[in-house]
């Protein structure tokens, strides 16, 4: 099968799974953040920890990544001040927009016209990020 349409099954599946828990749906991701309703908390939870147990069996495994590549977990280099402010900013946007990367796609899927302005935001975020980013590097 065609990797690329590997990858838009994958992503479809995904999709579907991000908006039948809900994690589309802004009131129950406004519930997680205050605290009301947990249910959405644990579903991240439970990925975090699915994919960290994965990542670990398919590295002892042998099994290769993408292109034969052998699977590698790297530590980055941990910014205290960087990663409060990069993540105090993600979550505050997640907060506010009632998404993050993968369930705005899913929002856009629902046909959730906010989901569209979000995602206009996010991509606009991520090109102003490169322009500061690349500055620094010069």
């Amino acid at each position: 099968m065609n990797k690329n349409l590997q990858y838009l099954l994958f992503g479809g599946v995904f999709g579907f799974v991000l908006s039948r828990v809900g994690a589309s749906d802004y009131n129950l991701i406004f519930r997680m953040f205050t605290g009301e309703d947990l249910k959405l908390a644990y579903v991240i939870l439970t990925a975090i920890l699915t994919a960290g147990v994965a990542m670990a069996v398919w590295k002892r495994t042998g099994m290769k990544g993408r292109g034969g590549t052998d699977v590698t977990i790297r530590k980055k280099p941990l910014n205290v001040r960087k990663n409060i402010l990069g993540g105090a900013i993600f979550g505050l946007g997640w907060a506010i927009s009632g998404a993050c990367p993968g369930t705005v796609l899913a929002q856009v899927g629902e046909g959730k016209l906010l989901g569209l302005a979000t995602m206009l935001g996010m991509i606009l975020g991520t090109f102003f990020y490169a322009l500061v980013a690349e500055r620094q590097e010069k």
